[in-house]
């Protein structure tokens, strides 16, 4: 299989973009200090809450003082001309850590809640908005669980609100969202039938260490099972990691159809040079792929240090006509360079 291997500077002109917000979330939130799961369902009664102004410490609220947990409530109506955009909450910086509910939904968190406690409070949080969770005409409900350690607290500062993404390619296959996870390594996990409902799920994109796996360094594989349409078979297909943070090795339906940098068997000492800052987009030929019924995508990623795993997207199945336009737009017409790279 061939591989593109694109440098971040190549596509830093598409992430200049600006996206543009289509609700203004600042202003007044419901509060309530404490913890109880129940406060992230949608139909429960908030009526007796606090109010408090969002994005601003909770210390200036009224709450001086305090820390632990505490719970934010939000409706918002979405037009339904906005349900087919790919939309997300951007929620600012956060002290220090939370989870996020859509419609009583789990779409994302930052950070590790006690006993395993690992702040975020210098993270900007970016939380994807599925379609299949939203309500268009009707209202939706946010619901933000939030543990502070010390000093301020809560959703701090921010342009908050919903945004769409106006970047993001348009894609066939999404693969954004929750993966499986398992760090440790064993080329067993290529395979489709490998049993992974014990593994821990992990987002993607997003780094492991704001996932609960603070300070490791190593091998970790993420598994994603998708289905895809045969209404594709004709068409030339790329799939889409976005960037990585080492290494990687990728397998769909256990075979090996891309990958950057050299894992090898995973001992001794890695060599790394940067790879961190490239691209992964890899070439799907017809026979690798099971059109119409489920596809087992495996990613075997080493990390050396700091950061690790599938940290930014887009991450998904396109075709090479969408791709080549995406890339033409992000370097501004130098289309000979794809060209060179991705010849079919």
């Amino acid at each position: 299989m061939r591989t593109i291997q694109i440098l971040l500077l190549l596509v830093c002109g598409l992430y200049s973009a600006g996206d543009i917000r289509l609700l203004d979330l600042r202003g007044h939130w419901r509060f309530k200090i404490g913890d109880d799961m129940a406060w992230k369902d949608a139909d429960i009664d908030d009526s007796g809450w606090e109010k408090i102004f969002v994005p601003s410490a909770w210390e200036d609220e009224g709450f001086y003082g305090y820390d632990g947990y505490a719970w934010y409530r939000r409706e918002f109506v979405l037009p339904a001309s906005d349900s087919n955009k790919n939309l997300y909450l951007y929620l600012g910086f956060i002290d220090d850590v939370d989870e996020v509910y859509l419609n009583g939904h789990f779409i994302g968190f930052s950070g590790t809640f006690p006993p395993d406690y690992y702040t975020a409070y210098n993270i900007e949080r970016r939380y994807r908005l599925p379609e299949t969770y939203l309500r268009t005409n009707a209202p939706n409900i946010l619901a933000v669980r939030v543990y502070d350690h010390e000093l301020g607290g809560g959703i701090l500062r921010g342009k908050i609100g919903i945004y769409e993404d106006t970047r993001t390619i348009s894609m066939e296959i999404d693969l954004q969202g929750f993966w499986k996870f398992k760090t440790g390594d064993d080329m067993a996990f290529i395979e489709p039938e490998y049993p992974d409902e014990n593994w821990k799920t992990i987002i993607v994109p997003a780094p492991w260490e704001m996932q609960g796996y603070k300070g490791y360094d190593g091998i970790g594989w993420y598994r994603k099972e998708f289905i895809i349409p045969a209404s594709l078979k004709n068409e030339k297909l790329v799939l889409l990691l976005g960037l990585i943070d080492d290494l990687d090795e990728t397998y769909l339906n256990g075979k090996w159809i891309g990958g950057t940098g050299k894992i090898g068997e995973g001992r001794g000492d890695i060599h790394v040079t940067g790879e961190w800052r490239e691209f992964r987009a890899y070439r799907l030929d017809e026979d690798v792929l099971n059109f119409g019924r489920s596809n087992l995508l495996a990613v075997r990623v080493y990390d050396k240090y700091v950061t690790g795993g599938i940290y930014e997207g887009p991450v998904g199945i396109v075709t090479y006509e969408e791709y080549r336009a995406w890339m033409d737009t992000a370097r501004k017409g130098k289309k000979n360079l794809l060209e060179r790279l991705f010849r079919f």
